[in-house]
């Protein structure tokens, strides 16, 4: 039996990499395997083309180029670690897939989006994620969660509050476009309270 693929996105600071790890968590104590991973990264070639994309000294990076550096990490990605365990009945769960491209390269930077929509068909050789789950929050609010934090900015955290509204607009976008998939939670309400709104979401696709 073919697993079952969910990814979290939204801009960054919005709190999905805490969801996606709680969710992780809560599978696999109700006897679920899953796998959790991340984008870019989740493997050792992908992890190193991630280190590139968010070193701040990498400023002169073009827009092209870091739009291909997602696609490289992703193709990697999908062929070594969740088609695999998508096969083998995992629960696949993912901190950003291929809509992070689209949202952030395509209406962030503004780079063509139907080449980013096939581009992505060849990265994943035309995987889509069963449900994606939206953290939608004002990126002001996000800036501000990650500075009490005190948390390190990267590169594309460091772009500047315009392009996270625009990139909040995308998604926002996207969602709407395909409602089936997508699933928009309120990331201002409390981290519980996300948390089993996820779980309510969940429950009844594991039915």
């Amino acid at each position: 039996m073919r697993g079952l693929f969910i990814t979290f996105e939204g801009v960054d600071g919005c709190g999905k990499t805490t969801q996606a790890e709680r969710l992780a968590e809560y599978l696999s104590s109700h006897g679920r395997q899953v796998v959790l991973t991340r984008e870019p990264g989740g493997t050792e070639i992908s992890e190193k083309i991630r280190a590139v994309l968010l070193d701040r000294s990498n400023h002169t990076m073009s827009w092209l180029t870091e739009m291909f550096l997602y696609m490289a990490s992703r193709a990697q990605l999908t062929e070594e670690i969740i088609r695999p365990s998508l096969d083998k009945g995992s629960v696949v769960i993912s901190d950003r897939f291929m809509d992070a491209t689209l949202a952030y390269q395509g209406y962030g930077r503004g780079l063509d989006r139907e080449m980013i929509r096939q581009l992505n068909i060849v990265a994943t050789s035309k995987l889509i994620p069963d449900l994606t789950i939206l953290m939608d929050l004002v990126p002001e609010i996000c800036s501000r969660r990650m500075a009490a934090m005190g948390k390190s900015i990267d590169r594309l955290e460091g772009a500047g509050s315009e392009f996270q509204k625009k990139v909040r607009e995308g998604y926002l976008e996207m969602a709407g476009m395909e409602s089936q998939r997508f699933r928009v939670i309120d990331a201002g309400k409390s981290i519980d309270e996300n948390e089993r709104e996820i779980r309510e979401i969940i429950g009844s696709l594991l039915q």
